[in-house]
């Protein structure tokens, strides 16, 4: 069954959901999960554990704060990742259209995409290619991605994306600020808690740290996976909280939608050559 029956089916029975990410794949699936859960008056929540890092909840009490000077300007976003044929033949679902629902914008870059939206705030407009240039021979999706994102603040921002990289560089936002200040996550190795190795905050220094240089074959998916648990753990022990404290929780369903009609945005600017706006279910139906 599909994230969509499960967490409707929990929803009418009275049920608080806490579901894996994506939250689906397509924009349809995941409205009728939000109204229905909204309807039926319980919790819904999407894991996207690393929100928990510290160096990803400095960042937002920065912004929060004012110490990039309002609303940042400008960010990047970096995905360097490795997958090779074992990864993607491992399981038949890996690297199609219909089961996937896309290759690494949905799988893996949507993590960051979704801290990207939370550092940068709504999107309004998204200019995307995406292509298959490595791993063509097994998977019918995605490994290559490129787009520039533009939000309701006026800011700016790149993302790029691969599953091309041997052995893989990891990944990194960085934030730019109108006063000046930049500051950025990075994960490396992949599965290892990110660390912010530019910041820029006058006072703040301490907070800059260096993350590994050792460059390695690719860690096994079962070491990134281990690495990643106490930040489930954080965000089972938020969502818990927010059902007794009667909440939301710290990521909603809702903005779990918006990481992925940023990813469905790439898509279809791609399919089309044209930017797409985002606006409230301008990209329903979009598969």
């Amino acid at each position: 069954p599909t994230h969509e029956a499960i967490v409707i089916a929990a929803a009418e029975h009275g049920l608080h959901v806490l579901c894996e990410k994506p939250i689906a794949i397509t924009l349809d699936e995941a409205d009728r999960m939000v109204e229905a859960t909204a309807a039926a008056g319980v919790k819904f929540g999407v894991l996207f554990q690393r929100r928990f890092w510290p160096a990803a909840q400095r960042i937002r009490t920065a912004i929060d704060a004012g110490d990039l000077g309002g609303a940042p300007i400008v960010a990047t976003c970096t995905v360097r990742l490795g997958r090779d044929r074992e990864y993607y033949t491992s399981d038949p679902w890996r690297g199609r259209w219909d089961t996937d629902g896309g290759g690494v914008l949905m799988t893996q870059a949507i993590h960051y995409i979704d801290m990207l939206q939370w550092f940068m705030g709504d999107a309004v407009e998204v200019t995307g290619h995406v292509d298959t240039l490595v791993h063509g021979d097994y998977i019918e999706v995605e490994d290559t991605v490129a787009a520039t994102v533009k939000f309701s603040s006026g800011g700016l921002a790149t993302i790029t994306a691969g599953t091309t990289f041997a052995p893989g560089l990891g990944t990194q936002i960085v934030v730019g600020g109108r006063n000046g200040h930049t500051v950025s996550l990075t994960e490396f190795p992949e599965g290892t808690p990110a660390v912010n190795d530019i910041w820029t905050v006058a006072g703040e220094e301490e907070y800059r740290q260096m993350h590994s240089t050792a460059i390695e074959s690719d860690p096994p998916l079962s070491k990134i996976h281990v690495g990643l648990v106490p930040f489930h753990q954080m965000q089972i022990e938020d969502f818990v909280h927010a059902i007794v404290e009667d909440r939301a929780p710290a990521v909603s369903g809702r903005d779990a939608r918006r990481a992925l009609e940023i990813v469905l945005a790439i898509y279809e600017s791609s399919r089309t050559g044209q930017p797409v706006t985002l606006t409230s279910g301008a990209l329903a139906g979009l598969q």
